[in-house]
């Protein structure tokens, strides 16, 4: 029988192999994507992600008067990065980014009929260290759903749509090489007992996202200066980006880099509806909301406040004596800070519905707090603090949320606030008005308040963890995202996109990301792939 042979493989169907297979049909190119999981889940984590995108020197920036360039954008990657001398290619990523985000993300998906909404957000300010010195997170209007949705539609509808074939269910596990090039790989079938399926092309593409899928991995590769990894963390991302790609690569001598570099989050809770084990949800947390430990007691004695340098909020918590942590607030707060990082739980943004997404922003987003407190036990709700404590312990199961400890931390807080603006003492309140400053950050962040305030209720208490998200290492590539060996010289045949990739280079964002360099991350990357491609003869 004889065997077909395609242009291009891609493994992997989330947002960057969706990307390098409309660029690639786009030059008339034969691809045959290869998926692991079914059809339904086509886009990856893309199609649950909020959309946000960190994005240089955009006509929506100029609009809303944030003067930014390349220049001082990358000035504030290298602050975050904190790159070593021998981060050649993900140095070179970094400075592609700040180039070519507005160019080749911004006004090209502009072009594909996707519109941002009308505010730039400001993230990842920085703490110790200049992180974004202007807002610059632009959210796509419909989440990450929209983004696949329309990729999905783009290649449906394609006039080259004969040249694409999908594959699901697919399991690759190694790569296919003849004479020093990659031609191909192999894929056992899910609930088959045939033997592997071999698969051939011109050039193979690794979209298979990251290793923080598996906390096995997670905990193996975590970063050695922090200590040992916590005892409890939630999954956050897939089961299926657990790295077997990338020993496939590193099988075939592709380089692998910065491992141990991750983008996880401070604020998870187990996932209400759990589809794999410890699947968790991303909160993000609220900025008025005090942070406490496992007895009650104010982390400090920095206070932790969200907005500023996640991964610095992560490894203050890995360092704890306990893996959780508590989130003390009202209602009040709740409803106009508290929000999930994702699609699923943004209906009024993710179904383009703006009247209520704008009723929501202005009048409060009840309908969530109402949501997690009828779904999540780690959302505790409670008319005063003796109940809220008791209820916390009976959780915990134990008597380790101190009730006075508790009670003399809030009052302390409240007693700050009530004193008036001028004796403000405290570096939370000053973050909060630094944060209610730039306008699209105003609306959501409330003005001060004592938290006991009985018209602010009822309280609220969330216990959380730390939950895993974004592999920020990987295999490492060049700027045309040819997987590279371990003498920097290009494998032929191969190339790695996306978090495979570590967004570029085998670690773009360096130590930490300034957010939002994700998805754009894996359309610059992906971009890059099927040029080289298509340039190929």
């Amino acid at each position: 029988m004889a065997i077909k042979k395609y242009d291009v493989i891609i493994i992997g169907a989330g947002i960057a192999g969706l990307v390098a297979a409309y660029e690639c049909i786009n030059k008339g190119k034969s691809v045959l994507i290869l998926e692991r999981n079914t059809k339904e889940h086509l886009g990856g984590l893309a199609k649950l992600s909020f959309g946000g995108m960190a994005l240089v020197g955009t006509p929506l920036q100029r609009r809303l008067g944030i003067k930014d360039n390349s220049a001082i954008a990358l000035d504030d990657w290298h602050s975050f990065a904190d790159f070593g001398t021998s981060d050649v290619y993900p140095k070179q990523w970094a400075e592609q980014y700040v180039h070519e985000s507005a160019e080749q993300v911004y006004h090209w998906l502009l072009g594909l009929d996707l519109k941002f909404f009308p505010v730039v957000n400001w993230v990842e300010r920085g703490q110790y260290k200049r992180g974004n010195s202007v807002p610059r997170y632009h959210v796509l209007w419909g989440t990450g759903h929209r983004l696949v949705e329309r990729f999905e539609e783009l290649l449906k509808n394609h006039p080259n749509r004969d040249r694409l074939s999908y594959l699901f269910e697919h399991k690759v596990t190694e790569l296919v090489e003849e004479n020093g090039k990659i031609v191909g790989c192999t894929a056992k079938q899910k609930n088959t007992s045939e033997k592997d399926l071999s698969f051939f092309a011109d050039h193979v593409v690794v979209a298979t996202g990251g290793i923080t899928g598996c906390l096995d991995k997670v905990r193996e590769n975590w970063y050695k200066p922090w200590g040992k990894p916590p005892t409890e963390i939630l999954n956050g991302s897939h089961p299926y980006a657990d790295g077997l790609l990338h020993e496939a690569v590193s099988r075939k001598g592709g380089n692998l880099t910065h491992l141990d570099k991750m983008w996880n989050y401070a604020a998870g809770i187990p996932h209400p509806k759990p589809e794999f084990e410890a699947h968790g949800l991303s909160l993000i947390p609220c900025k008025s909301a005090l942070w406490l430990d496992h007895s009650g007691r104010r982390i400090g004695p920095e206070p932790m406040v969200t907005g500023f340098d996640t991964n610095e909020l992560c490894h203050r918590i890995s360092q704890l004596n306990k893996p959780y942590t508590w989130q003390l607030l009202n209602w009040r707060i709740a409803a106009k800070e508290l929000a999930v990082s994702g699609s699923e739980h943004n209906p009024m943004i993710r179904d383009r519905k703006l009247f209520s997404f704008l009723q929501e922003v202005l009048l409060g987003n009840h309908r969530l707090v109402r949501q997690l407190e009828k779904e999540s036990d780690h959302f505790i709700v409670a008319r005063d603090l003796h109940e809220l404590v008791n209820q916390m312990n009976r959780l915990n199961g134990d008597n380790s949320v101190d009730y006075e400890v508790l009670k003399q931390e809030v009052t302390q807080f409240d007693d700050v606030i009530r004193r008036g603006q001028g004796l403000w003492n405290d570096d939370q309140l000053r973050r909060i008005q630094h944060a209610r400053s730039w306008r699209s950050d105003r609306v959501r962040t409330c003005k001060p308040r004592p938290i006991l305030d009985p018209s602010a209720g009822p309280l609220i208490a969330i216990k959380l963890r730390l939950i895993t998200r974004k592999s920020l290492g990987g295999i490492q590539t060049d700027l045309q995202s040819r997987v590279l060996n371990q003498l920097g010289a290009p494998i032929a045949g191969l190339y790695a996109i996306g978090e495979a990739a570590g967004f570029g280079g085998g670690g773009a964002s360096g130590f930490k990301s300034l957010e939002g360099t994700f998805l754009s991350g894996c359309i610059l990357t992906a971009r890059a792939a099927a040029k080289s491609i298509n340039a190929s003869v």
